[in-house]
């Protein structure tokens, strides 16, 4: 039995709650967030008496040490902001307490994805014995997950991975995100970049774009955009000859997008207003709907996973692996939509890994370091089935 505690208050953490109120291995939950009216209203509408709340600030880190002190968690599920994963590793070396995250940690003035900040931190956190898990959401988390499990079971050699994600929901709305909208928007209007012969190449945002096949959902066109997982991927098989990473969007959100760019509200560069100073895009936040209220009305379907190529015993390979996760069977069972549930299931897995000894190893990991046999196990039996494809067509045949 293990004590858990979860920072954060939205859709994911939802989802992290809710599960991991049904799984035995948990005891004791404490849901912290900085307005604890959210984790009040998530509690209630779980009602399990295993969740108890609290108003946290987790960009101050006596004030999170504190609050472990006095709940005595076995791992940290950290769901808020990615600018506040150095804080609470912080707070967890500085208590002893195992830590997860589904998020690389991202400076607020600068829209960047780099594990650097994260993996100095490897040392101290072997030191002090304990264990921090980066990115274990979907993507990052099960796609290298997936990607662990190929390089397991099928192949000698990885050389291509292409991970391919697809939202085909409708929600209703004329523009809104499936995520925290500041952090959404940063990352999609940064510039693109993938893995080749060795090097990063770097391309304008949104620039390189092609019509990929999901399964029962059909084509859809998909953007090439940097994403956190394939610098830990190619870091940890070294082997891959080409990385990237896609995304589907429709054409009504690419003219939003672009539309509030042109007006200079996706900046997030602080501008005087009227002698305050304000970020645009975190005006822009304000404006839009917040992700978790979708969640009702959502319907459709997620489809994301990994196309891979290689070699097993000198013959060329193919193998594809992915979920079809469903907005409305989300809402009915957790109360949000599929973007939520496939990130915050992937977490509580993760924690189970974990305060079962599984995943339990002094530093700091990613999680294609660890056998990916016992987290591919549960994740059908939590929500999340999953599917092979085995040497069919290459779809990226250039």
């Amino acid at each position: 039995m293990a004590r858990v505690m979860i920072v954060g208050a939205g859709g994911v953490s939802n989802v992290v709650a809710s599960k991991c109120a049904a799984q035995q291995e948990f005891s004791d939950i404490l849901l912290a967030s900085r307005t604890i009216e959210k984790c009040n209203q998530i509690a209630e509408s779980i009602g399990s008496p295993k969740i108890t709340t609290a108003q946290l600030d987790a960009d101050n880190v006596s004030e999170t040490v504190a609050l472990i002190k006095g709940f005595r968690p076995d791992i940290l599920i950290n769901v808020a902001l990615p600018y506040q994963d150095l804080h609470l590793m912080e707070a967890c070396l500085e208590t002893g307490v195992d830590y997860l995250d589904t998020a690389n940690y991202e400076p607020p003035e600068e829209a960047k994805f780099e594990y650097s900040w994260q993996w100095n931190y490897h040392d101290r956190f072997k030191e002090a014995g304990i264990t921090a898990i980066l990115g274990c959401g979907f993507d990052p988390g099960v796609t290298g997950v997936f990607t662990a499990y190929a390089q397991k079971h099928y192949f000698d050699e990885i050389h291509y991975l292409d991970i391919v994600d697809c939202n085909a929901g409708n929600h209703g709305q004329a523009f809104a995100t499936n995520f925290n909208p500041e952090i959404n928007i940063r990352e999609i209007t940064q510039k693109g970049r993938y893995y080749e012969n060795g090097q990063w190449i770097e391309v304008e945002p949104l620039s390189i774009n092609r019509a990929i096949s999901y399964p029962e959902i059909g084509d859809r066109q998909s953007y090439l955009l940097y994403h956190e997982e394939l610098e830990s991927l190619v870091k940890h098989i070294p082997t891959l000859k080409r990385a990237r990473f896609w995304m589907t969007f429709s054409q009504s959100y690419i003219n939003h997008l672009q539309v509030l760019g042109n007006l200079g509200l996706t900046r997030i560069d602080p501008i005087d207003y009227e002698g305050t100073p304000i970020i645009p895009l975190q005006f822009l936040k304000r404006l839009l709907p917040e992700p978790s209220s979708l969640a009702e009305n959502y319907t459709g379907q997620t489809s994301i996973g990994c196309h891979i190529r290689g070699i097993k015993e000198n013959q060329e390979h193919s193998y594809y692996v992915y979920n079809n996760c469903d907005h409305a069977e989300s809402y009915k069972e957790v109360g949000s939509q599929a973007i939520s549930y496939t990130t915050g299931v992937p977490a509580v897995i993760g924690a189970l890994m974990v305060v079962k000894g599984l995943w339990k190893k002094a530093g700091v990991f990613n999680v294609e370091q660890f056998d990916p046999d016992p987290f591919m196990d549960l994740l059908g039996d939590l929500g999340l089935p999953w599917h092979e494809v085995i040497n069919a067509a290459n779809p990226f045949p250039d």
